[in-house]
């Protein structure tokens, strides 16, 4: 299948830092892919660097075929690709269909005088984007959350509106920044058929970073492994867990040795003592 994402090359320094190093990446369309790596590995600056927040020094990355190296934020997710982030990013004291509304801000076309003068096409627009916006609330899950504060929402529900905000702006690539970091193993479970659902039903490239590694063997496709910004190691997630470079990446030299399942348990417990 053909990449919707491509990225060749790609290097993004900070000062005498070299936080990505060359780093070639490609993404086949309607897949579920994950970045993992130590922290500090490059893998949120690559994020930054797709999604135009952190401009590539070096390097080109296509979406569909249109190089996005130059362009801004804005004009990136109009292509189609949108974000959520390693901390939750929503307007706290907005409820949560207003969250969901900012996302749709793209899309609407009334202007302030039709807003005044309250035309037939600016209340057939409101009353569009209200009703999408509530089909979001009820795909994601939050269905009757709608009036709420998104700051009262329980943490797992937050990650799942903060997702619902981002289906808002119609993207063909959605990328994923730690998804189920502080959830409890029941949460991270039901997250992880939810991004399923996303790409199953709705269509939707995933790339995803994660610490969790029950989440990204038992959802990815393919895994980037990224190390001090080299691209280490790549492949289905059974090559990943028996990589003797991945294993030592993480747990330093020598730890191949125990086999990938010891190391996974080590790696979990050393980022729970963290």
């Amino acid at each position: 299948m053909a990449p919707i994402l491509s990225a060749s090359k790609v290097t993004k320094r900070f000062g005498g830092l070299t936080a990505v190093s060359a780093v070639d990446f490609e993404i086949p369309e309607k897949s579920i892919v994950s970045i993992i790596g130590p922290n500090g590995a490059g893998k949120t600056t690559f994020f930054n660097c797709i999604t135009g927040f952190g401009k590539a020094d070096e390097g080109t990355i296509t979406f569909e075929g249109t190089n996005i190296q130059k362009l801004r934020p804005d004009q990136i997710a109009r292509l189609g690709i949108s974000r959520t982030y390693q901390n939750i990013r929503l307007f706290s004291a907005m409820t949560a269909l207003e969250n969901i509304l900012v996302g749709q801000h793209e899309f609407l076309t009334s202007t302030w005088i039709s807003a005044i003068l309250g035309t037939k096409h600016m209340i057939n627009e409101e009353k569009n984007a209200l009703a999408e916006a509530q089909r979001l609330l009820n795909f994601v899950g939050l269905k009757g959350k709608g009036d709420m504060v998104a700051r009262n929402l329980p943490y797992g529900q937050q990650r799942r509106l903060e997702i619902a905000r981002a289906l808002a702006t119609k993207p063909k690539l959605l990328l994923l920044d730690e998804p189920s970091a502080g959830m409890n193993p029941r949460e991270s479970e039901d997250l992880t058929a939810f991004i399923r659902r996303l790409r199953d039903e709705l269509g939707i490239t995933i790339l995803l970073i994660e610490h969790h590694m029950r989440v990204v063997m038992g959802i990815s496709e393919t895994v980037t492994v990224l190390d001090y910004g080299e691209k280490i190691a790549e492949g289905t997630p059974a090559e990943i867990q028996s990589n003797p470079n991945v294993i030592e990446a993480y747990l330093g030299r020598g730890a191949a040795t125990e086999g990938m399942s010891t190391a996974h348990e080590r790696f979990q417990n050393k980022k729970k003592s963290d």
